[in-house]
């Protein structure tokens, strides 16, 4: 197994998840960040590491050429819509570039790859007329950050069909849970501003309304695309993964606020650029193909999320 992206929210949970399972993995780090679940876990110390970005085509065929990977998780990206609003340039760099340096590595080394899964977003859609997004959907990305997205989409299923690399893609909205270190994040953000007894901000009127996904659920997710990848009716196709329960960002600050015991009012500055106002998903598909559901309710993961990070802020 070969996890890029290792160190972020996904990317940890899944590693644990595969070493659970005894899986011999190997993990792509640009940035050893000692909070990172990854690292405080020791995790890490049961993977073998390769140093280097998804930028460098030749890092990532090394790894899976010295490391015999037969799956590859490719969920390495810059993940935060404000950043790439203020620098689309290393945004295409490391979501674009990354993804077609990894698809390629992976086409190079067709004789040992039997699934490569790319995790893709919500935000590959875009604007749509009516919600939830299904798979059948065009993707339409206009902002930088979607624009990433949309073109991960479109390059992943072009070597699938062009070249037989055995791709599929995973899609979900908001990720949320211990480990994400992008504070910026509404959960995170919320989170530490009141464990701090500070208000949290909003970038947003606090009405967008977006899913929010447990962690937990979307590294089972991708367990269950890596366990089915040469199934011809996963490979090649894209799957939405929610719990179909839409929320507002005030009703996920307020979630929170109600966990903690907090009577703190959020600041609601109204300064997003380059967002969408609504996006959820239908995860029928998921549902009826894989057999997945999302099985943490909101308030069990938030309690999980909260003690996360009440151990880390501690």
């Amino acid at each position: 197994m070969f996890v890029t992206g290792a160190t972020g929210i996904v990317g940890s949970w899944l590693v644990r998840e595969l070493l659970g399972r005894n899986a011999n993995v190997a993990v792509l780090v640009r940035d050893a960040d000692p909070q990172s679940e990854l690292l405080r876990s020791g995790d890490i110390q049961r993977c073998t590491v390769f140093n280097g970005t998804v930028e460098d085509l030749w890092t990532l065929e090394r790894a899976i050429s010295l490391h015999e990977a037969e799956y590859v998780f490719h969920l390495a990206a810059q993940t935060i819509v404000g950043v790439a609003h203020r620098n689309p340039f290393t945004t295409f760099e490391t979501n674009v570039r990354g993804t077609y340096n990894l698809l390629e590595a992976c086409r190079i080394h067709t004789s040992l790859v039997r699934g490569v899964i790319v995790a893709s977003s919500d935000k590959a859609y875009g604007e749509v007329d009516a919600l939830p997004y299904v798979e059948t959907m065009p993707l339409r990305g206009r902002h930088p950050y979607e624009v990433s997205k949309s073109c991960t989409d479109l390059i992943a299923t072009s070597y699938c069909h062009s070249y037989g690399v055995p791709v599929t893609i995973a899609r979900c909205g908001n990720i949320y849970g211990g480990g994400d270190l992008n504070w910026s994040r509404i959960v995170p953000g919320t989170i530490r501003s009141l464990l701090r007894r500070e208000r949290p901000s909003l970038r947003s009127d606090g009405t967008f309304r977006r899913d929010y996904i447990y962690v937990k659920d979307v590294a089972r997710a991708y367990m269950l695309l890596g366990e089915r990848a040469c199934d011809p009716a996963v490979r090649g196709e894209a799957f939405n993964f929610s719990d179909e329960s839409p929320l507002s960002v005030l009703d996920i600050v307020n979630a929170i606020r109600r966990l903690l015991g907090s009577d703190l009012e959020p600041d609601v500055r109204n300064v997003a650029q380059g967002e969408i106002r609504d996006q959820y998903l239908s995860a029928a598909k998921a549902r009826e193909t894989l057999n997945w559901r999302a099985t943490y309710d909101l308030d069990t993961a938030l309690r999980e999320t909260i003690a996360w990070y009440r151990a880390l802020l501690a």
